[in-house]
């Protein structure tokens, strides 16, 4: 059993007891989280597809833990002038267990 599922503006398979990573969400560990935006519901032979989402079909999620993910250099340079420009950035993440597909 799993579920498409539309978060943040991407698409997530989510699965009962993996864990999924999306941007930053404003919620502490332990939180609970529902998504109400299930695209595709697939359990054994049975697959429904939403149009664009499905009204019955939800998603149960826990928050696990927030984190940065890797450095991304940026770096700017315009050519045959002395001007150079380095930053770093880290983008914030939050780890998400599905606990279990409401239909």
């Amino acid at each position: 059993m799993y579920a498409m599922i539309d978060f943040g503006g991407n698409q997530l398979k989510a699965v009962p007891g993996e864990k999924v990573s999306v941007y930053n969400l404003d919620k502490k560990e332990g939180e609970l989280v529902e998504n109400k935006n299930v695209l595709l519901f697939a359990d054994g032979e049975n697959v429904m597809v939403g149009k664009p989402y499905l009204s019955d079909v939800t998603v149960k999620l826990e928050v696990v833990k927030n984190y940065k993910g890797k450095k991304v250099i940026v770096f700017k340079k315009r050519r045959r002038k002395t001007s150079k420009v380095k930053n770093g950035f880290r983008q914030s993440f939050t780890q998400l267990k599905v606990l279990e597909i409401v239909k």
